[in-house]
């Protein structure tokens, strides 16, 4: 009897163990970041290494002036964070961040400081070595975004509205970086079929997405060419994988209304 006891009390304890650990990977929503952190990208690749604070890099601050594509095309961001490796000499060489934080389009790593007839430099690392230093220069994500129009999920902001008002101007050129590009007659709307039962379908407008990325955002790398070639599911964009590569972390959440992409009436 006492043999018996034990091993069902080692099983009930193996069954308790079990459901911890479910219970912390499975049927437990993610949290839900602050309206101002909604695509915010720590940058770590090698800062803590060289005992410098990491970088905070906050997507809302970027999207009011420019298009995701001048970022993630002309100056050669990847999709996901860390794999770019973005190292300190690339800025002060004009790559990456240092294409616009030169102090001509954007800050600099250091400016000049008048004191009386002369001047001198004083670094300003901290406006993005911002990580752990409260007292850090931060753009004021409510005072930036008043006026524009709201939505319910991500930043809270209707990004789409807002351009489409003419309250934001996005650049999508950089002077010696981007490369003069004709027009596209984008294919406007496109049907696309949902396997799952009930569901409306799909529809996908290339002109509202060439906006912000142009095509090569998601062609060929992401989706390919040819219409149907690529198949999906919804899981697959929930891990983060095509449509997922920018929707629940830049993007407007795909957890949040089916509706905001599965618009087309069944009826």
């Amino acid at each position: 009897m006492r043999r018996i006891a034990m091993v069902v009390a080692t099983v009930a304890v193996a069954a308790v163990a079990a459901g911890t650990v479910g219970a912390e990977t499975f049927g437990v929503r993610k949290r839900i970041p602050r309206p101002e952190a909604y695509g915010r990208v720590v940058m770590d690749t090698y800062a803590t290494k060289a005992k410098v604070a990491p970088v905070v890099f906050d997507h809302w601050n970027h999207r009011m002036q420019y298009t995701c594509r001048l970022c993630h095309v002309d100056l050669g961001f990847a999709m996901r964070a860390g794999e770019t490796g973005v190292r300190e000499q690339d800025n002060r060489h004009d790559l990456y961040c240092g294409a616009c934080h030169n102090g001509k389009e954007a800050f600099g790593w250091q400016r000049q400081e008048r004191k009386g007839l002369t001047s001198k430099p004083v670094k300003q690392c901290d406006r993005c070595h911002s990580v752990g230093k409260p007292d850090a220069p931060k753009a004021d994500f409510y005072a930036a975004t008043k006026g524009l129009p709201k939505s319910a999920y991500g930043n809270h902001i209707d990004w789409l509205a807002a351009e489409a008002q003419g309250l934001l101007h996005l650049k999508d050129e950089l002077p010696g970086v981007t490369r003069k590009r004709k027009p596209i007659r984008y294919a406007g709307e496109v049907v696309i079929h949902a396997r799952e039962f009930n569901m409306p379908e799909i529809v996908f407008s290339h002109t509202k997405h060439a906006v912000w990325n142009g095509c090569e955002m998601c062609h060929p790398d992401i989706f390919g060419v040819e219409k149907g070639v690529t198949k999906f599911t919804m899981q697959d964009i929930f891990e983060g994988r095509f449509c997922g590569a920018c929707h629940d972390k830049v993007s407007f959440p795909v957890n949040f209304d089916c509706r905001l992409c599965h618009t087309k009436d069944v009826f």
